[in-house]
């Protein structure tokens, strides 16, 4: 089967950590969450994947030349930004049969295969899969039928709005038959354009509500839930680290013997930690990573290539690639880049 991510977003809720990356680019436990994306669809039976991209795509098609994943790439540079809609009747040819679409900035383990099943049963033009979840203000809302069938959406309503806690997952599964209904060389967009159309048409939209796992990580917030998440053993990832109970410690990573070293946590490859170090519960160390003496990180996320220097507290913050933080200082509830003085 094949399928198609969304990957052309700028991330503007998640600056300014995609200033210079792409946001499914985000780092998943030394992984890219479009890397976790792809081997999720290999394991569901997917073996080609058409993927958009605008905002810095050379990153996304230089690290996935270096880094197999087992499906096909084709890759749809845009000059300008479609919309999800948009962006697939761009690559109209590239579909033969029902395909799936999904977000690049989503983490899911979900059932592909179980969602398709369902779509085929009903005999859907269109299907949105849907998740329960409890924060609901934050996205947009279908209301279905005892049939799975949906009446109507709500696009991120107000608490007065709400009737349902089954939110769009930003994962959808189409016959070809949808591009009849998207307008070539425009900007068109799922939610606000094509769905709106299928209803006023009276065609077949289902709702499928998946039990598996998922997050939106276009936030900091949900950014920081998905990491931990995984941590917390919630969804299981490849992080190419073997886990022992609750940490992942890389095989090569230098840690003196009076680091003290609490999970769940995960400290990744070519790591180094100096004397009296503490990691703390839901500490992320990644790869290439130098952490000083006396230094504690908790619930933090590090990314590659930064060096923290001594008497370093580190408490609910994300310092970005390559950042040099200096010694003596406390970081609390903070995003980090570059270097820090």
């Amino acid at each position: 089967m094949k399928a198609f991510v969304l990957a052309a977003g700028a991330g503007k809720r998640l600056r300014p950590l995609t200033i210079d990356i792409p946001k499914p680019m985000i780092p998943i436990l030394g992984k890219p969450a479009l890397y976790h994306t792809f081997l999720n669809l290999k394991k569901n039976g997917f073996d080609s994947v058409c993927v958009n991209l605008y905002h810095h795509p050379d990153i996304i098609m230089d690290f996935f030349k270096n880094n197999d994943t087992g499906v096909k790439l084709d890759f749809s540079v845009e000059k300008k930004l479609l919309g999800t809609a948009g962006a697939i009747k761009n690559k109209e040819s590239f579909f033969d049969d029902t395909f799936v679409v999904m977000s690049g900035d989503g983490l899911s383990d979900i059932n592909l295969e179980k969602a398709v099943d369902f779509h085929k049963k009903k005999k859907s033009l269109a299907t949105v899969i849907l998740k329960k979840i409890d924060l609901r203000f934050e996205y947009g809302v279908a209301v279905t039928g005892k049939d799975g069938k949906i009446k109507s959406f709500i696009e991120k309503p107000l608490w007065s709005d709400i009737f349902d806690n089954r939110v769009n997952a930003g994962i959808y599964i189409f016959e070809p038959e949808i591009f009849e209904f998207i307008p070539e060389n425009k900007f068109f967009d799922f939610s606000a354009d094509l769905f709106p159309l299928l209803m006023r048409e009276r065609r077949k939209i289902y709702g499928y509500v998946m039990d598996e796992y998922w997050t939106d990580i276009g936030n900091t917030f949900e950014y920081k839930k998905g990491v931990f998440d995984v941590l917390d053993g919630r969804i299981e990832v490849n992080t190419g680290i073997k886990k022992k109970r609750n940490k992942y410690v890389s095989s090569n990573a230098e840690i003196d013997k009076s680091v003290k070293i609490h999970g769940p946590c995960f400290i990744g490859n070519n790591v180094v930690i100096e004397k009296n170090a503490v990691i703390e519960p839901y500490a992320v160390i990644s790869d290439n990573v130098k952490i000083s003496s006396n230094v504690s990180v908790e619930k933090s996320i590090v990314w590659e290539n930064s060096k923290i220097g001594s008497n370093v507290k580190i408490i609910n913050t994300i310092v970005g690639f390559g950042t040099r933080i200096p010694d003596n200082i406390t970081l609390f509830d903070s995003i980090v880049m570059e270097e820090y003085s």
